[in-house]
């Protein structure tokens, strides 16, 4: 491992992140082919269904692969999808290296691309840059090692931890440059949830806005629209909705024992419906989040009020939180950031602080529970 290395790996991430709005379900990858100490040929993955990075980079290369060093953020594929391996693409163009910063996380193919290439001769290398790479595809890993999307909870408060006063009001919090960084984090995930109170109170549409983007591609950006999901067991959801009516697709996850009338009136409004099983009038999480996963949904972004993001936290199925805390001061009687039963101190959720800093007028605190890391989130 060279410092040329991770300055070509360095510059493949860069490639991949340029796919972070786009390639859902599939993971965000870049390639870049270096020969002789010149790039000569680089891509990324943009969508499914189309080529992956390394066969971007191949068609810029062409000729000039050969003997060539390929540079790429995740093991090349080595099994037939929605487009041929590129591992046998790399092989076929003749490369003489390829060094790949992380292993498939896919537990049946790990290692297979790049044995593919060791046996055809090809020099090989992984873990270049790796936590770097990890960190791009948080929700396909997750999805690959554990069967759950990458579950990622947005909170707002004042200063003293509060996140609406007593009457439910909330609007506005935090100011608009936390707003529209809470829409790009809209814009790269695959659904957001929300629970039915949180509907009944500001009837949010949940959607991404290309007006509060703040990027150049907006409006190529909201072309995709995360799954919006709703947790109502009873079918509370009212049929004019603006999470039902908004541009995408809503589910609705009700009890299996709801009201037939009421589903039939939620699917007619435009939303899908999926019963599942509940206790004592909450849905089952964990079931919930495998049957996302089997969806193909990768991230998750949990947008909701204190109840139920409480209940995430509790049963361990938020890894990271992403708090916007506003400067101001909501009183004793607001309502608090999660709803959590602890009354000793011994029973405290521990947090690890990831990132901490200014957006606006706002800070913005990045924080992974205990569990999470402990689960080698």
């Amino acid at each position: 491992m060279s410092a040329n290395d991770h300055k070509w790996m360095a510059q493949a991430l860069r490639l991949a992140g340029k796919g972070t709005f786009s390639t859902m379900p599939n993971p965000r990858v870049g390639c870049v082919i270096v020969r002789d100490g010149e790039v000569v040929g680089e891509g990324f993955h943009e969508r499914a269904g189309e080529p992956h990075a390394e066969v971007h980079a191949l068609k810029e290369a062409r000729e000039k692969a050969v003997g060539a060093t390929a540079y790429v953020t995740l093991e090349p594929c080595s099994y037939h999808g929605r487009t041929p391996p590129c591992a046998s693409a790399l092989i076929e163009a003749k490369v003489a290296r390829v060094v790949a910063a992380m292993e498939d996380p896919n537990p049946s193919v790990s290692g297979r691309g790049m044995k593919m290439l060791s046996e055809a001769g090809i020099e090989t290398l992984s873990g270049v840059l790796e936590a770097e790479a990890k960190a791009l595809n948080p929700g396909f890993i997750k999805r690959m090692e554990a069967g759950r999307p990458f579950v990622r909870a947005k909170l707002a408060m004042s200063l003293d931890g509060r996140t609406a006063m007593a009457s439910g009001e909330s609007q506005w919090i935090t100011g608009p440059d936390a707003r529209s960084q809470v829409q790009q984090m809209r814009a790269e995930s695959c659904a957001i949830i929300s629970g039915v109170g949180s509907i009944l109170q500001d009837d949010s549409s949940l959607t991404v806005r290309s007006s509060e983007l703040g990027l150049e591609n907006a409006d190529e950006i909201v072309k995709r629209q995360p799954l919006r999901v709703v947790l109502d067991a009873h079918l509370q959801t009212p049929t004019a909705a603006k999470i039902i009516s908004g541009e995408g697709n809503c589910l609705v996850v009700c009890a299996v024992d709801a009201d037939h009338d009421k589903v039939r009136l939620i699917r007619d409004a435009g939303a899908e419906v999926l019963q599942m099983d509940s206790h004592e009038g909450k849905i089952n999480i964990e079931q919930l989040l495998e049957h996302l996963a089997q969806r193909e949904i990768n991230q998750v972004l949990l947008e909701t009020g204190a109840t139920l993001a409480g209940a995430f936290l509790e049963q361990g199925f938020i890894d990271e939180l992403v708090v916007f805390m506003a400067p101001v001061l909501m009183g004793s009687s607001a309502r608090p950031l999660l709803n959590l039963p602890i009354e000793q101190m011994s029973d405290k959720v521990a947090l690890t602080i990831k990132e901490i800093r200014s957006v606006g007028n706002d800070w913005k605190i990045i924080a992974v529970p205990s569990q999470a890391i402990a689960s080698g989130t």
